[in-house]
């Protein structure tokens, strides 16, 4: 028996979990026409498999057809759930783990546009700014109605063979009547405390009726609303205390704050440059005040905090939901003593981000997240060696010659610069976003440990590349910012990467002109603004900053919008002149011509890049494929097709088109995993 204290068995009523390490409900994104179906379970049953305690799948099932997902969650109000959800109970149970599922009535927080265009609902009048419905306030007949609905779903799940279930009570409809921000109804479903409670008590009541006493409820709530006129630190002990005395509930999952905006929700659910498990002594006093057991998860990155959270009893189980995002085998390398290997989550929060703007859950540096179906998380060994060489030591460089490396081939590395990392070295130069360099720091660790032969400060040609006799060539040399796309005066514009990189001194008066829409943009806005600078960002698209999510904004406006910043949209940039010792900007739009014009002593350009490509085209006439993929093999995870004599050429990331790290990434592991 192990002494680690995450490594601990647990009783939870008549539940033995194995230890201490769960991931928290939360929804992928992955059902299928409302169905988790295999994606579904062979994600849940990976983590399962390499020893989490238990699963919490779902965040949240609804239990009614007018709580419509806003983006793709389970439909726990039909019947066709309950196979679906028994076949990942039986899996992750013949695995070891427990299994729970969260389920909701979401109220105010969904849109009448969605599923069967019902009315939404919620205990006052008040829109959610997030989603923007005007709720319809909810009757008698609904409550009734809806607390029904909690009870079939509940059954349900018990029916599935479930360990429990868990409610959600922060921000969604049994929310809304807790809190005095948005419940307006009169006794006896408002006013008093009690009275606010009285909505969920009678939830939990139904619900203990159908599934009896062997069957988990469990509370995940909002205790602090950390906002003067909400529920406050002594409300919360008083609802957790009123949850303990009822004996409905089995434990309770401690949450801190609102989530009713973007901001809001960060604070909640931090990302990377905020602090790692803010609400954890929080959550510690209310295990103290109330005397249940408790769940938490919030920001609990690494094994050290979460080790910290169970040792010093602020916590009976801890939630490393997006920890396990990035490593679904962190359990198995605590007790096989490999720590050091655990793949680190940088709190980029690409997760949730791409579900709220309509995607799926994808880690930004696990591709293999979420396509457990096609995609191994541990590299199996290849039936021949070989010898690969990769050109740049970007993520996609580091990823491919990871990947080769433990499919047993020798690898050399390539690169110009003295250090790896690419444009994510360039990006981790801001503090704020510094833990982004652990997606390089870990793959150059485990390439280490493989043997993986670089060669800095080698701007390598094909020459170079030739001389090691390769069977394969991966070209992952990224590109270059493309700025010289204006009709004049591009040699007078600089580059949003002089800007980061410190090559160039910032302005005074300074325009960014975007039209990438990336994080490049707003983090050397975010610079230039921290230096004093007056800064217009500019965009041609009709908001700024598109393929910046709701989330990951948050940090930019907190650190620009005291400052000396605007944003200027449908406006493009056309052109750049002198005027004397200024800069003279010829200003137009999409939808007209305009000929304006402004003044400015700096302009800055964010095009993205173009591919630095030539030692590819170097190679190509050479190679035994000229460079062709068979995209069929590609997307099926099959050996690219053998070309005859001589080596295989690819290239990958920025080296093809301007992407992003998560693309660059998956392109090396998918290619990679069949040589």
């Amino acid at each position: 028996m192990s002494n680690d204290p995450l490594l601990q068995p647990y009783q939870l009523k008549h539940l033995t979990l194995r230890n201490r390490i769960m991931t928290t409900s939360h929804e992928p994104a992955y059902p299928e026409d409302g169905m988790p179906k295999d994606r579904y379970r062979l994600y849940h049953l990976e983590r399962a498999r390499a020893g989490v305690a238990m699963v919490m799948t779902a965040g949240s099932a609804a239990v009614s057809r007018d709580s419509p997902p806003v983006f793709n969650n389970i439909l726990a109000y039909r019947d066709e759930v309950v196979p679906w959800m028994r076949r990942i109970a039986d899996d992750c149970h013949e695995a070891g783990a427990a299994v729970m599922i969260q389920l909701t009535h979401l109220g105010r927080r969904t849109r009448w546009d969605k599923g069967d265009w019902l009315p939404v609902l919620a205990a006052g009048p008040g829109r959610e700014p997030s989603h923007r419905a005007f709720p319809k306030v909810i009757e008698d007949w609904d409550i009734e109605r809806v607390i029904q609905d909690f009870a079939d779903a509940c059954e349900r799940m018990k029916d599935a063979g479930l360990d429990g279930v868990e409610f959600e009570c922060y921000g969604h409809l049994l929310d809304q009547f807790m809190s005095p921000f948005t419940n307006q109804l009169a006794a006896p479903w408002g006013g008093s405390l009690e009275n606010r409670a009285r909505f969920a008590m009678e939830v939990l009541k139904a619900c203990r009726s159908r599934v009896g006493d062997r069957f988990l409820l469990g509370m995940r709530y909002t205790a602090d609303e950390v906002e003067k006129g909400g529920i406050s630190v002594e409300d919360g002990i008083a609802i957790g205390r009123m949850f303990r005395d009822s004996g409905l509930v089995d434990f309770l999952n401690i949450i801190r704050g609102r989530i009713h905006t973007d901001p809001a929700m960060t604070d909640v659910i931090p990302i990377h440059g905020m602090r790692s498990a803010p609400h954890l002594d929080f959550a510690g006093r209310m295990k103290a005040e109330v005397g249940m057991p408790t769940f938490h998860a919030s920001r609990i990155p690494d094994v050290a905090t979460a080790r910290h959270a169970v040792a010093t009893g602020q916590l009976d189980m801890v939630g490393m939901t997006r920890a396990h995002m990035a490593d679904p085998h962190i359990v198995r390398k605590i007790v096989e003593g490999r720590e050091a290997d655990i793949r680190p989550c940088v709190g980029a929060t690409y997760c949730l981000d791409r579900i709220y703007q309509g995607g799926m859950a994808l880690c930004i540096h696990n591709p293999a997240t979420g396509r457990e179906e096609q995609m191994p998380h541990v590299i199996p060994p290849a039936p021949r060696r070989k010898t690969v060489v990769v050109v740049g030591a970007g993520p996609g460089g580091l990823e491919a010659a990871r990947v080769a490396a433990e499919r047993g081939h020798r690898v050399v590395v390539f690169e110009a610069a003295p250090q790896a990392g690419g444009q994510v070295r360039l990006l981790a130069r801001q503090k704020r976003r510094s833990e982004m360099i652990g997606i390089i720091d870990w793959r150059l660790a485990q390439c280490a440990a493989r043997d993986v032969d670089f060669r800095f400060n080698t701007w390598a040609d094909a020459a170079d590349v030739l001389a090691e006799a390769p069977d394969v060539v991966i070209i992952a040399t990224g590109g270059l910012p493309q700025k010289d796309i204006l009709s004049f005066g591009n040699d007078l514009t600089v580059s949003a990467w002089d800007v980061l990189s410190g090559d160039v001194k910032p302005g005074t008066n300074v325009l960014l002109f975007d039209d990438a829409g990336d994080h490049t943009a707003l983090q050397a806005a975010q610079l230039l603004a921290e230096a004093g600078a007056r800064v217009e960002v500019m965009t041609p698209d009709r908001s700024f900053a598109p393929d910046v999510m709701a989330m990951n904004l948050v940090p930019y406006m907190r650190a620009m919008q005291d400052k000396d910043v605007t944003f200027t949209v449908t406006y493009r940039l056309t052109g750049v002149e002198r005027d004397g010792n200024r800069l003279k900007a010829r200003i137009d739009s999409d939808y007209m011509t305009l000929g304006k014009t402004a003044h400015y002593d700096q302009v800055v350009v964010n095009h993205g890049t173009i591919p630095l490509d030539q030692l590819y085209f170097d190679l190509k006439p050479q190679s035994a494929n000229k460079g062709a993929v068979d995209y069929d093999a590609l997307i099926a995870v099959r050996p690219q097709p053998d070309a005859g004599a001589g080596f295989q050429l690819f290239r990958i990331g920025d080296a093809v088109e301007a992407r992003n790290i998560h693309a660059a990434i998956y392109d090396a592991l998918r290619l990679g995993v069949t040589l």
